[in-house]
């Protein structure tokens, strides 16, 4: 499985929208409390380049979960543009900042892509207890829906007899069809059945939930192994994109769990929620520098309209405070 490039079937994201979501996640990760929002904004453009400056900037970025390998390519960049002459003041470094951050997120910048000829489109949702993964179905649906794709849900999370009322309650908000069995009904089975029932309707996007497990359950994570197996009887190449959501406030366990879950399956891309709750938004470049996988939405609150298509400039220039207003 690949992950998706960049093409001109890429999906047309509505200029309105887009500005509405970049309002969105300024006013809600610049707060006042984000390592970068605030702290760079304030005590980088008034003060002279030193030694002082250089090793406090890069404290801040390694306490902000920004990681040691991005940490290192940033300071990195810094130092040489300063040792060329191309930084002089503090508002300098803030440009020469922002720039190394774009180049670390912009590989990672892909939006899903979901080919015509490809029906239904399996998109599997992964992710351990807690991270707003069931919720961010819902306002995916949601946009499909607003997009004009038939969708249909399967409620593979059969623990929990509460994970599948909540599905179906995101269903009925959404009206679309949602597939589910008995609670502890075999996950793979159900998923395979709704596999079956979106291609007799005619569906575009079928979206199976999962159950929330943590990466270390080694026998919840072969469930997810063979609930890939299952639905590649249906077709080779499904499920055709493995989503994992991260719950942004815990930080550089994110990280771990991104590693794992994608050493387990094979993940294609990533949703980043509730970045409007942390202080260290910097795992985002720790996951972009360390996985490299695509990031396909991040999330900055509870509204349907929080969730966003994630782009590495406006992402930048939210924690920043620079670019357009």
């Amino acid at each position: 499985m690949t992950q998706n490039s960049p093409s001109s079937s890429d999906p047309v994201i509505d200029p309105r929208e887009r500005s509405g979501f970049f309002a969105r996640l300024r006013s809600q990760i610049n707060r006042g409390d984000s390592f970068l929002t605030y702290d760079l904004a304030n005590f980088l453009p008034g003060r002279g380049v030193d030694d002082d400056l250089l090793e406090e900037l890069e404290t801040r970025l390694l306490m902000a979960d920004v990681g040691v390998e991005a940490t290192t390519e940033v300071m990195d960049e810094l130092g040489s543009a300063i040792h060329h002459g191309h930084i002089k003041n503090g508002k300098e470094l803030v440009q020469s900042l922002r720039a190394s951050l774009i180049r670390i997120l912009s590989p990672c910048s892909v939006p899903l892509d979901i080919p015509e000829h490809t029906r239904p489109y399996v998109l599997l949702m992964v992710g351990v207890n807690g991270v707003g993964k069931t919720t961010t179905i819902g306002k995916l649906t949601q946009r499909f829906r607003n997009e004009g794709r038939k969708v249909m849900l399967a409620a593979g999370d059969t623990f929990r007899a509460a994970a599948v009322e909540q599905l179906k309650t995101w269903g009925e908000r959404n009206d679309v069809p949602v597939i589910a069995q008995q609670q502890g009904a075999d996950s793979a089975s159900v998923i395979y059945d709704a596999v079956e029932a979106a291609r007799a309707r005619n569906v575009d996007i079928l979206i199976a939930d999962t159950a929330g497990r943590l990466h270390t359950q080694a026998h919840l994570i072969e469930e997810l192994r063979k609930i890939k197996r299952v639905v590649q009887r249906h077709d080779p190449y499904a499920p055709h994109e493995i989503m994992l959501v991260l719950d942004a406030t815990t930080g550089g366990n994110a990280l771990t769990q991104a590693q794992q879950f994608h050493e387990a399956v094979g993940l294609t891309g990533l949703a980043i929620t509730k970045l409007d709750g942390t202080a260290k938004g910097g795992i985002v470049f720790a996951l972009a520098k360390k996985m490299g996988l695509p990031i396909r939405y991040v999330g900055v609150g509870e509204k349907l309209e929080d969730l966003g298509v994630f782009n590495a400039v406006e992402f930048v220039d939210a924690l920043l405070g620079t670019g357009k207003n």
